[in-house]
């Protein structure tokens, strides 16, 4: 397990230094989505075959479930004789904050309250200044000035636990504004405090790897289900952390996120029990 102020940190947010499409982010999409879904423990035989279904070697899911066992996702131990994986506390907490975010879009409605985030840190704090400011664009916080922050209320928890991880509690206030007041408009501000043009390039991105593939196809089998929403799933979950669910007044007219949440909705509801029930079907070998 990690102790660290800086490693608790990284638990929080490292899945996001994983590039969709990648073996790792693959494999983290997996254990939040499925592994967690049996159980935790998943035996490594098992594991390789679901990687498989997705396209991951045998050898690369090995490589990646040690990256993970080191940075404490994953945890090793012994069951009826057979050495499994499982996923840890730490890794636990991290995939249940995520999945109210990736399974339920979260959005703001005209007039809801914002979190404004202040912080002045001593350079000698400078690296951990540097993570502050990185997580909580990552979580999808707005830059109003270099050391003032904007976000939907709702982030506050998320908000509070990097500043806890990152040990900075000491330099950082927060406040509940249900007004903000800005020299143009609401959604002029929007547009300089978020990066719209690339949040909106995430959604028209998404749409168009995914939206003829789900239309395609109408039934499939539960492996087939697996093998088509993984690879959308990872995609799509960095998504609602990166955009932080603006409500429409402060969003261009011709905002794709709507689209893109509504495809991933229709996905899922599709495909993740079905997908579910095939990734159940590999692992129950481990009671076996």
């Amino acid at each position: 397990m990690t102790n660290s102020p800086t490693e608790r940190a990284g638990a929080i947010l490292d899945d996001f230094d994983s590039r969709p499409g990648s073996a790792t982010s693959l494999i983290r999409t997996v254990l939040g989505a499925y592994v967690r879904d049996f159980g935790g423990s998943v035996a490594i035989a098992d594991f390789v075959e679901l990687m498989q279904a997705v396209g991951i070697p045998p050898e690369s899911t090995r490589i990646a479930v040690a990256r993970l066992k080191k940075k404490g996702v994953l945890s090793p131990r012994v069951h009826d004789g057979r050495g499994v994986y499982e996923v840890t506390e730490q890794a636990e907490s991290m995939f249940a904050r995520g999945d109210p975010r990736i399974f339920a879009f979260r959005q703001m409605s005209e007039g809801d309250p914002w979190r404004l985030i202040s912080f002045t840190i001593p350079e000698s704090q400078r690296a951990a200044r540097h993570q502050l400011r990185r997580r909580l664009g990552w979580i999808g916080c707005g830059t109003v000035s270099p050391g003032l922050w904007i976000a939907p209320e709702y982030l506050a928890r998320e908000v509070g636990d990097i500043v806890d991880a990152l040990g900075l509690s000491d330099f950082v206030t927060t406040f509940v504004s249900t007004s903000v007041f800005v020299p143009d408009s609401m959604a002029g501000a929007a547009a300089r405090w978020w990066d719209l043009e690339g949040l909106a390039a995430r959604h028209r991105e998404f749409l168009e790897n995914h939206e003829g593939r789900l239309r395609a196809v109408e039934n499939v089998s539960p492996r087939d289900a697996f093998v088509r929403f993984v690879p959308l799933l990872d995609e799509w979950r960095i998504i609602p952390y990166i955009d932080p669910g603006l409500p429409a007044g402060m969003l261009p007219d011709d905002w794709p996120g709507s689209d893109s949440v509504r495809l991933f909705a229709s996905a899922r509801d599709r495909y993740l029990a079905l997908s579910r029930d095939w990734a159940r079907s590999v692992q129950s070998r481990l009671h076996t």
